[in-house]
């Protein structure tokens, strides 16, 4: 058993891509003149910088910055301790574990359908293995499913949140869907958590024409590389 938590590297394709193309550019930019061809791509070297430049900025997007973003996200909240908790795109359970830190009288759910394309190592057990390093795994619940038609009965949660996965659904007729169906599952008086890349203020928008009050939206944010917004958003207790 690990004895840290452990949160993988986000969009590991890439990354690999990234540092691997990069590097052969770098290599490229600095050969001798003297060798065929060197002279066309002797410019290669600063494509190879920029290259693994990105790289390395994903790398510390995904081991260190996406978790003070997380916290950040959380703490627009005001917790009681006793809340049910849903965490949508959970992944190895970056927001799902802190907010069952959060939460010492409650119970917090995470759903996902594990796309390693997405996160590395991406699985339950990884998830798993995070909750009992950090002493929360007899209040985390693990389910699969898919975020546009989540496995939970109307008004389930007090709080549903979602952190960089709503993005991966590939069309906007499909993200909305899962934003109706995080709306379906809060109830009401309940909080509505997001920090996505790209589509959040989307997401917000959606989420006001379906009555949303107290909304705050703060951003621009720069992880991994687009830029990304977080909101909470309540649904009030006439819905």
């Amino acid at each position: 058993m690990k004895d840290r938590e452990y949160y993988g590297i986000d969009a590991p394709g890439v990354v690999r891509t990234l540092g691997i193309v990069g590097a052969l550019f770098l290599i490229c930019g600095v050969l001798p003149k003297s060798v065929p061809g060197a002279a066309v791509i002797h410019n290669f070297w600063l494509s190879g910088v920029s290259l693994l430049a990105a790289c390395g900025w994903m790398l510390a997007s995904s081991l260190w910055l996406k978790k003070r973003v997380m916290r950040a996200l959380l703490d627009q909240r005001r917790w009681l301790g006793d809340e049910v908790v849903l965490d949508v795109g959970c992944g190895r359970g970056l927001v799902a574990v802190e907010a069952a830190r959060r939460v010492p009288r409650g119970r917090v759910h995470g759903v996902d359908i594990w796309q390693e394309a997405d996160l590395s190592s991406n699985s339950p057990e990884a998830i798993r293995v995070n909750a009992t390093v950090a002493g929360v795994a007899e209040r985390l619940v693990i389910d699969t499913g898919d975020a546009r038609k989540l496995p939970y009965a109307d008004a389930s949660f007090d709080v549903v949140a979602s952190m960089t996965a709503i993005h991966n659904i590939p069309d906007g007729e499909g993200r909305r869907k899962a934003i109706a169906e995080m709306w379906r599952v809060l109830r009401p008086g309940g909080q509505i958590l997001i920090f996505d890349i790209r589509h959040a203020r989307t997401y917000l928008g959606q989420l006001r024409e379906m009555g949303a009050s107290e909304t705050v939206l703060k951003g621009p944010i720069v992880l991994w590389g687009p830029l990304g917004w977080r909101f909470c958003a309540t649904k009030p207790l006439s819905a």
